[in-house]
């Protein structure tokens, strides 16, 4: 069953009461995404709902750096409207088939057809989020050109024809928007087939304003001082400012502190608050033990330049 949701009581934000977005009634769907803390902003809010509402034969592909959260938006926007969403992650491997189904041995030996993640979202009406979808090779992507435009799905093994929910959506997540991987930071990503990728509308997710990082982390670690959050804020943005680089080429470092990123790291500070350099020792466990000793290096001088006295290592 379907049902009226008001935009600014749901989503947290300000909002005329007039507007509401057509949701779904709690059921218990298992492929709901838990709901979590999040805080929304008005304009990545506004075009997701825009397409959820009226796709108009589109599919929307979220693009943006490294860990903004292109994947946390679609699921808690569907969360908070009781959509399911079945997420399949892209790589060189997948297929098609793979999406739509396949024939399975049960017991007894007998073979029953068992639904896709992409043939139960357009039965049910729920969304397909290819998440790296700039990793799947371009010629099995062509096989959903159709579907994306609303027309029925055929599943060939069956001779079963399904007419889409009214509801269902596609929705996709890359770092490249399609155009290949020009920084040699994101290995295995393709340059996707132009046709496929004019089905898609397109919305950049950067990444979130310091007071919004400020108040998940408030919500994560209510205990830790506003100061020191304030700090780790500073620290992640100036560390994604070298990673993502200017204008003139690609940054200086091979890995950045993404909002996830930063989460964890304030965790394990709590966690091991009582250590002598807990945010040194959280760091890393956090972030630089995954990058090169200079890269390290230079993550902990940002941060030693932006805590002062108060980082220790």
């Amino acid at each position: 069953m379907l049902k009226q949701y008001s935009i600014a009581d749901t989503f947290g934000i300000h909002a005329p009461a007039s507007m509401q977005i057509e949701g779904f009634v709690a059921s218990g769907n298992a492929y709901v995404p838990p709901s979590k803390p999040y805080v929304f902003r008005k304009d990545h809010l506004r075009d997701v709902l825009a397409f959820l509402g009226a796709p108009h034969g589109d599919g929307l592909y979220l693009t943006g750096p490294t860990g903004s959260g292109k994947t946390s938006l679609l699921e808690q926007v569907a969360a908070r409207l009781q959509w399911g969403v079945h997420t399949v992650t892209g790589h060189g491997r997948l297929e098609l088939n793979d999406l739509l189904g396949q024939y399975m041995l049960m017991e007894g030996g007998a073979m029953q057809w068992i639904d896709g993640p992409l043939t139960l979202a357009v039965r049910l009406g729920h969304i397909l989020l290819i998440n790296e979808i700039d990793a799947v090779d371009p010629a099995e992507l062509i096989g959903l050109n159709d579907i994306v435009e609303g027309k029925p799905l055929t599943l060939a093994q069956t001779g079963t024809v399904i007419v889409p929910h009214p509801k269902f959506r596609l929705v996709a997540t890359g770092n490249s928007a399609g155009n290949g991987d020009q920084s040699g930071l994101h290995q295995g990503v393709l340059r996707q087939n132009l046709a496929f990728m004019d089905r898609f509308r397109l919305m950049e997710v950067a990444y979130p304003e310091p007071e919004d990082e400020l108040t998940l982390l408030t919500e994560l670690v209510p205990n830790m001082p506003s100061m020191v959050c304030e700090s780790m804020i500073k620290v992640a943005n100036q560390i994604r400012k070298v990673f993502i680089g200017g204008q003139d080429g690609g940054g200086m470092l091979s890995v950045t502190l993404s909002t996830r990123g930063l989460m964890r790291w304030a965790s394990l500070v709590a966690t091991f608050k009582s250590a002598p350099n807990a945010l040194a020792y959280s760091l890393d466990r956090a972030l630089t033990y995954r990058a090169e000793p200079a890269e390290r290096e230079a993550i902990h001088r940002i941060a030693k330049d932006v805590f002062g006295d108060d980082w220790q290592v």
